[in-house]
């Protein structure tokens, strides 16, 4: 559930991002553009979370 929650909110806010980015531009709204640089974010933020350790830091 983790990871397609993670692809969901990376898609949600790659596509609005990509939206609000061409109507500024005045480009066309590109579909598969968004669907890929969301797979894309998804992949970098599933792969920060497994490189990031779970404990904490030891008391000094």
């Amino acid at each position: 559930m983790h990871y397609i929650m993670t692809f969901v909110w990376s898609f949600l806010l790659v596509a609005m991002l990509n939206y609000v980015a061409g109507s500024i531009v005045g480009t066309e709204f590109d579909f598969m553009a968004g669907v890929t640089v969301s797979i894309v974010l998804a992949v970098i933020v599933l792969i920060i979370t497994a490189v990031i350790p779970d404990e904490s830091p030891a008391d000094v």
